[in-house]
């Protein structure tokens, strides 16, 4: 299998496909989904809450915080994790941008 030769894409592609990427598993937007409803959070009341091993929801919450969706702070032996709101608005245009293109206009050719 070759590479996935990101760099032959525009930087809004491949964050529009990363942005994707975080959201293709139910557990990353059940995380996303849980930050919301309390603002903020222990990693063990996500293992409680969402019902995954620990080191899973590590790995998702690793995958949330690489692309800068939430930010934590380590409070003693605990990381508390919160949605990053700058990175959260962002990435909702930059979608809106790609979801809002005017369908409208494109003719049905096939």
């Amino acid at each position: 299998m070759g590479l996935a030769k990101t760099e032959m894409f525009t930087d809004q592609q491949n964050e529009i496909a990363l942005f994707a990427k975080v959201f293709g598993h139910p557990a990353r937007v059940s995380i996303l989904q849980y930050l919301f409803k309390i603002n903020s959070c222990i990693c063990g009341d996500l293992v409680n809450q969402i019902g995954l091993a620990q080191p899973t929801i590590s790995q998702h919450l690793k995958e949330l915080k690489h692309l800068g969706l939430i930010k934590g702070n380590v409070e003693g032996t605990s990381v508390c994790y919160c949605i990053h709101t700058e990175n959260w608005i962002k990435m909702k245009e930059t979608m809106l941008q790609f979801l809002n293109q005017d369908i409208s206009k494109i003719e049905d050719c096939c």
